[in-house]
């Protein structure tokens, strides 16, 4: 293990709606979600003395946060990034604790992902300008990549060809988070699916179809982290971190397609470093969350951590391995396929919920953790959750990944 396994924990999670549209601004749902989050742990957002977030072009900054909420500071970076930034920023919240820079902290991240900046780039209306070209998108908008759909399905078509995998096994990822989402009371989309509904759903940019694609929505999310003594006296049950890695890269983290293998992504050169740290294995894993931009980024993502053999990821998802009572479900809220988009932080609040056993959803006792796993009423509870690995998403070049503990 690493010299900082289980030295701090996730003392408190909270979270605004998806909607779609807020019509609130960033900084309004991001002091809700902070706040939110104060109140699951049982702490006062004075009390907190370190924030952190981030953004793309949008969101709003931790000091006009911590200034609503009364927080003198001593500690205050917003970063730029997306999906993979959430467990970095848990790793850096984990070295300036120890570091003895603050005495805890707060990481959020909110976005008018549907009615502001969406992730295609263009704005849904009003003043909102498009997003600006610049570092690899200089070369990737001259040929027509616009969208992180496109972007990824030139990895995800070549995946195929090399390993020659059925892309309708692609079906069974948006099926599974579907079944999820639909005991998930926050989620957006809840109506069941089934493989015919996917075979059905229209062409987007191949091969990927609607379904295979994530939601677009507003909303904000908060996550505190404080060291293991802090967290004894606090509200929730701790839910330990083990270790991570933090924005990890491939080979050539800015040409992804003059790699060799354009479908190897960061996972694979993480997933040591992480499991290393934790001191665990995959088959000690519980549940996953893994970054559903695509079906795809969840596909890859299980097999470069080694829960599938490469080439294997297919069939693992297709055995039934990721549903709610399969030996190791991924995404139990409905992920962003299914329950709201927030670049990655949703899912690692549902994992500490998850670990604390209590999912929120229509069990009559899942505040006290007491659930049914009876899933025709409702309950989304997995019936073993001791470890879940996290597994975040930027790019095939750029991952984090974060492993929590009851």
């Amino acid at each position: 293990m690493g010299p900082l396994t289980d030295k701090f924990c996730i003392a408190g999670v909270g979270e605004t709606k998806h909607m779609r549209p807020s019509n609130r601004t960033t900084h309004s749902m991001g002091v809700e979600a902070v706040k939110r989050a104060c109140e699951d742990a049982g702490i006062r957002p004075q009390d907190i003395d370190g924030i952190t977030s981030y953004n793309i072009g949008d969101s709003t900054a931790g000091t006009s946060i911590g200034s609503s909420l009364g927080m003198r500071l001593n500690y205050a970076v917003d970063i730029q990034g997306g999906g993979s930034s959430t467990e970095a920023l848990i790793a850096h919240a984990v070295g300036l604790l120890t570091g003895g820079y603050c005495k805890n902290m707060v990481i959020f991240r909110s976005m008018n992902g549907r009615s502001g900046r969406r992730p295609g780039g263009q704005a849904l209306s009003g003043p909102t300008p498009v997003t600006p070209i610049s570092t690899y998108d200089n070369f990737n908008q001259l040929y027509g990549f616009l969208s992180p759909g496109q972007r990824f399905g030139m990895s995800c078509m070549r995946y195929l060809k090399d390993t020659g995998m059925d892309p309708n096994k692609l079906g069974h990822i948006a099926i599974a988070h579907r079944k999820h989402a639909s005991l998930n009371p926050k989620a957006v989309m809840r109506t069941p699916i089934t493989m015919d509904d996917y075979l059905a759903s229209r062409w987007v940019s191949k091969p990927f179809r609607i379904l295979d694609m994530c939601l677009e929505t507003d909303v904000s999310a908060a996550i505190v982290i404080v060291p293991r003594e802090q967290a004894y006296d606090l509200r929730q049950p701790p839910v330990y971190i083990m270790g991570g890695t933090a924005r990890t890269m491939a080979d050539n983290p800015l040409w992804n397609y003059s790699r060799d293998v354009i479908h190897y992504v960061a996972g694979n050169y993480g997933r040591q470093r992480l499991f290393g740290m934790s001191g665990v294995t995959q088959h000690d894993i519980d549940l996953t969350s893994s970054y559903d931009a695509f079906t795809f980024t969840t596909l890859i993502q299980l097999e470069a951590y080694g829960f599938a053999k490469p080439g294997e990821a297919g069939e693992y998802v297709a055995s039934g391995m990721i549903d709610i009572d399969g030996r190791r479900p991924n995404n139990p809220s409905g992920g962003h396929l299914s329950e709201g988009y927030t670049h990655g932080i949703s899912m690692v609040i549902e994992n500490v919920r998850q670990l604390r056993h209590r999912a929120d959803d229509t069990c009559p006792g899942w505040q006290q953790g007491r659930h049914t796993y009876d899933r025709a009423k409702g309950c989304r509870q997995v019936k073993k959750a001791e470890i879940a690995a996290c597994l975040g998403w930027g790019t095939e070049t750029m991952s984090s990944s974060c492993i929590l503990r009851r």
